[in-house]
This record gives C-alpha cells, sequence and structure tokens, in this order.
C-alpha cells in the first residue's frame, strides 16, 4: 500500500550518497522524497534536470530533497554529482526505503514514481506518475508554496 498524505511514516533510516545516516520520516527536519526507477535513464534525469530548477526554492522553504533510487551507492553518487541535492541509495537491503513507502515494483526491482513531503513522521503531500511519466514539475511548485504558506508566522 503507497502512503498517502496523513499517514504515519515508519522509522526508515539510509544512508545518503556521502555515506551519512538520514532519517527518512521527516522527524529531524522536512524532507522532500523523490523516488526515481533508475539513475541515468531518459525520463529520470529528465526530472532530475527539472528538479534543479527548484531547488533554491526547496531550501529557501526549509525542505531537504533526496532522490532515492535503489542503484548502487555509486552509481547513485555519480549520476547525481553535478546536482545541488543529495540522493539516498536503496540497494540494500534492496528495496527498503521504497517498501516502507510503498512505491516498490517487485517485479522490476525498483522504485516506482512517487514524491513525498514528509514532515514530523507524517506524509504532507504526495504524487505519483505512471512508468515512463514524469511527474510535473508545477507539483512540485504548487507543494513548495503550499508549505510556505503552512509554515509562515
Amino acid at each position: 500500500m503507497t502512503l498517502a498524505v496523513g499517514d504515519r511514516v515508519p522509522p526508515v533510516v539510509a544512508s545518503d550518497t556521502s555515506g551519512e545516516p538520514v532519517v527518512l520520516d521527516g522527524s529531524e527536519e522536512p524532507l522532500v522524497l523523490v523516488f526515481v526507477p533508475y539513475a541515468f535513464s531518459p525520463v529520470c534525469t529528465g526530472e532530475v534536470h527539472a528538479l534543479r530548477e527548484l531547488a533554491g526554492d526547496v531550501v529557501q522553504a526549509g525542505l531537504r530533497l533526496f532522490v532515492v533510487s535503489c542503484d548502487s551507492l555509486p552509481a547513485l553518487r555519480a549520476w547525481l554529482e553535478h546536482e545541488p541535492y543529495d540522493g539516498v541509495s536503496d540497494f540494500w537491503p534492496h528495496g527498503a526505503v521504497a517498501r516502507a513507502f510503498g512505491v516498490f515494483d517487485e517485479d522490476r526491482g525498483a522504485a516506482r514514481r512517487g514524491s513525498f513531503l514528509v514532515a514530523d513522521g507524517e506524509v504532507r503531500w504526495a504524487v505519483r506518475s505512471d512508468p515512463g511519466s514524469a511527474r510535473p514539475t508545477a507539483a512540485y511548485r504548487a507543494m513548495i508554496d503550499g508549505w510556505r504558506g503552512s509554515t509562515s508566522p
């Protein structure tokens, strides 16, 4: 079952591409988790490049963005080397993070396209797209604007 807005996020800890542990339930800081099937694939690469345009707004909104993939740490690190955000390798135990969020495709051994804003242990926003279809950048823009509005004094 894919997590939906209002669902509690299970306690998941994974390593970012620098090898540092990250708590992925948003309890330490609000996170945007962008699950992608395969590093270096055309649609995933297009999505990553589109997110680059939003990186400054993500930071200004007090959010931290991670691209999550079941690819190995070296592959994910190389793919995201020039991007303004970090990644989480869900390679081992294979797909554990994607499973926790309900976006692991058992037949393909990869994550399905799903994005989540998590804060204080809860899903606050989510968007998904079909295989081969990029998530709309406008959905991220609306999420960022909505988050800013909900956290402003």
